[in-house]
Parts: structure tokens; sequence; C-alpha cells
């Protein structure tokens, strides 16, 4: 008996190479659609594929990457690279024993960073990949994680033979997507592995990295504006779970992370609409060093604190004590009185550095420290005050 006829005999499945391969005799052999043996997203790129008139037993080619493609590829990705920079040495670590690769891809496709571990025998694939300026995009490879979150901008895992073209089905890979500030596809955060499966939950770990540096390119791209990190679980502020906005000296809203969207109807609007407070409460929390509790317009209570960047981008921290839990607010609580113009965010940036400078007695270096910025930064503050 053959294998098709083997395959398409059984009702129940013991093993998930069998089910992949009724899969793929289902859509490639009968023109049949395989839900449900299948993720959804794997079968949408098979679709994509076919509709390009790509054949899955083509042979796949990495196309040679020059020295100026390469460095071409680096500068264009400078900010996202740096942005990225801490959590994949963590990650890198993370993943020491277990033979994965990591590769950080831009969002058309081209691998800009990758971990670059000791190649195993058995890696036929991965090395010819793993090479800064690959283009790794879903028209020129098939089927695989990083081609479609590049896509669809949504994490997934394609494992083995889930891949279009039969030479790199070896490979097992798992991707999420990294967003800008307007919550367009800033990359792709991968994760794959040749000749052999996850032995952890690839696609949990990536997500959790890939917002990691989602937040840091957020932030780094935060020039002169207030920063709002909140959630409803104190301990989660300072990681990779907590919700992030940015708010202009305006007052509106001109960034929410991944997270944050999650808590608002609408990730657009002013710190009234989605915050329930004006500007100049949010900027009393630059004093607090601890996070407080405050309570959205939708009634849910979260822990708040806020930080502010420079111009430069560097980070000015108000807000380094670990929270600690206050009582939460009366239910009725008496109305603030409103100041008649918001304070400007740069204004509130030079006073703290004042202050800081004042409690130091002058020295810059104390005040840097007590800052964790560049003396450098408060010297131009300093000739900027002359």
């Amino acid at each position: 008996m053959n294998t098709r006829s083997t395959v398409s005999s059984q009702l129940f499945f013991t093993t998930p190479q069998q089910r992949l391969a009724l899969a793929r005799q289902q859509f490639f052999d009968d023109g049949v659609r395989p839900t449900g043996l299948i993720s959804e997203a794997v079968i949408q790129s098979w679709m994509r594929c076919i509709g390009a008139r790509r054949n899955p037993r083509e042979r796949v080619e990495f196309e040679p990457v020059t020295r100026s493609r390469v460095h071409s590829t680096l500068g264009r990705n400078r900010q996202f690279l740096e942005a990225a920079e801490a959590g994949l040495a963590e990650l890198k670590l993370a993943l020491a024993g277990t033979g994965c690769r990591a590769l950080l891809i831009d969002a058309t496709g081209v691998v800009v960073h990758t971990s670059q571990p000791a190649g195993g025998a058995c890696e036929k694939i991965l090395p010819t990949l793993d090479r800064v300026g690959v283009n790794v995009a879903e028209g020129l490879i098939g089927t695989s994680a990083p081609g479609i979150v590049t896509k669809t901008g949504r994490s997934c895992t394609v494992l083995g033979g889930e891949h279009f073209f039969e030479t790199i089905q070896p490979l097992y890979c798992a991707a999420a997507p990294i967003r800008d500030a307007s919550g367009g596809l800033a990359g792709v955060l991968d994760l794959s592995i040749e000749s052999r499966t996850f032995g952890f939950d690839a696609e949990s770990l990536v997500v959790q990295y890939a917002t990691g540096i989602e937040n840091r390119l957020l932030l780094a791209g935060a020039k002169d504006q207030l920063v709002v990190h909140f959630h409803t679980n104190a301990t989660l502020l300072g990681t990779p779970f907590e919700a992030l906005a940015g708010i202009t000296e305006e007052g509106r809203v001109a960034w929410l992370n991944e997270v944050a969207t999650r808590c608002f109807r609408s990730a657009v609007g002013d710190v009234e609409s989605l915050f329930g407070v004006t500007l100049s409460h949010l900027t009393t929390l630059l004093r607090c060093t601890e996070s407080t509790l405050t309570c959205l317009p939708s009634g849910i209570a979260v822990w708040v604190r806020a930080s502010l960047h420079a111009r430069d981008g560097t980070l000015v921290p108000v807000a380094r004590a670990a929270p600690t839990v206050q009582p939460a607010p009366p239910e009725s609580p008496s109305p603030a009185p409103v100041p008649a113009a918001n304070p400007r965010l740069d204004v509130l940036n030079r006073e703290y550095i004042d202050r800081t400078l004042a409690a130091c007695g002058g020295n810059v270096s104390s005040a840097a420290r007590t800052l964790g910025v560049s003396r450098g930064l408060i010297h131009r503050h300093l000739r900027g005050k002359r």
C-alpha cells in the first residue's frame, strides 16, 4: 500500500507528521483546503504561493550578499538595530543551549542581524539563510514564519513540512512582529532551528522578546514626550508586559504599544479621553518615586508611573523605586484644580535637571549619576542657559 492510500485511510493520527502528510496531500494533490489539519495562517500562505504560480518542488536559491548590500542594509536599519541590541543579547544567552538561531528581519523581509551560533553537522539550510542581507520574504522562499509575519503582522510558527517548498522543510521557525509608533511593521524577530523541532514554546518566547524590542524602539523615538507606563499589576511595570503611551506637549496621545492598545476602545485621542485626567495631572507623576493607582474611564484600575525623554532620546528617569501598594482612590474624589495652561514637557525636563543639580551642589558628575544620563547632556543643558 502506498503512502497516499495509507494516509487517506486513517481517520485518526498518532503523530503530527501523519496529519501534515494528509494536509499536503489534500491541498497539493486533491485541491482540497486542509482545514483543521494545519493553521489557517499556513493555509493562506500556501494559497498565496500557488497564486504566484510557484511549485512546491522548486529548489530555493538564496541569492549572494555583497558587501555594499550589507552596508546599506545596516545603515537603513540603524535605529532599529540600536533598539534591539540589549534584547538580542539577552535572547542569545537564553538560547545558548538550544541550538536555535535568532534572526532580526526588517519590514521588507531582509535579515539585519543574526545570532550566528556554531553550526551543527546537520545544518545545511540555515548557514545560507542566516546572513545579513538575505531576503526571507514569502515571495522568495515561500511559506515561513518570518514571511507570514511580514504579510500579516501576526506571530506564528511554521514547522517542517508546513513550509511550502520541499527543499526547506527541515526548518522549524517561530516569529513575531515588532511595530513602530504608527502601528506599522518595523520588523520581525525569528527563532529558527534545523532538522529537529523546538524543545520549548518558541512562539511564546519570541513574542516576549519582540515585545521588549518594540518597547525600546518606541521609547527611543519618544523625543520630548511624556511616557506613561501602566498596568493592572504593579509588578509588571518595567517589564515587556507593561502598557506604554507617548504623550506630546499638547496632550495628544502620539502612540500606544500593543499592550496599551488593548486597554482602550480607540488607539487615538487626547490624554483626557483615554486616561480621564489632564496632562497637568500626569506630569505630577514625574515627581513621584512610586507608582500610583488610578482609574481609567472604562473603570479599570491601573498602576501608573511616568518618565520624560529628552530631545536626544535620553531617558530622564524620575521614578526609580519599586511600586508600592497605595489605597485605591475614593469612589467620588474631589476634582483637583486645573492650571490655566499645561506646562511644556521640555520646561519640566529643564526644571528637573536644575533641581537635581542643586541637590548635588552643582556637581555635574553626581547629577548625571543621579539622573542616569551622560554628563554631556548636563553640560548641554547648562550651555543652553547662558
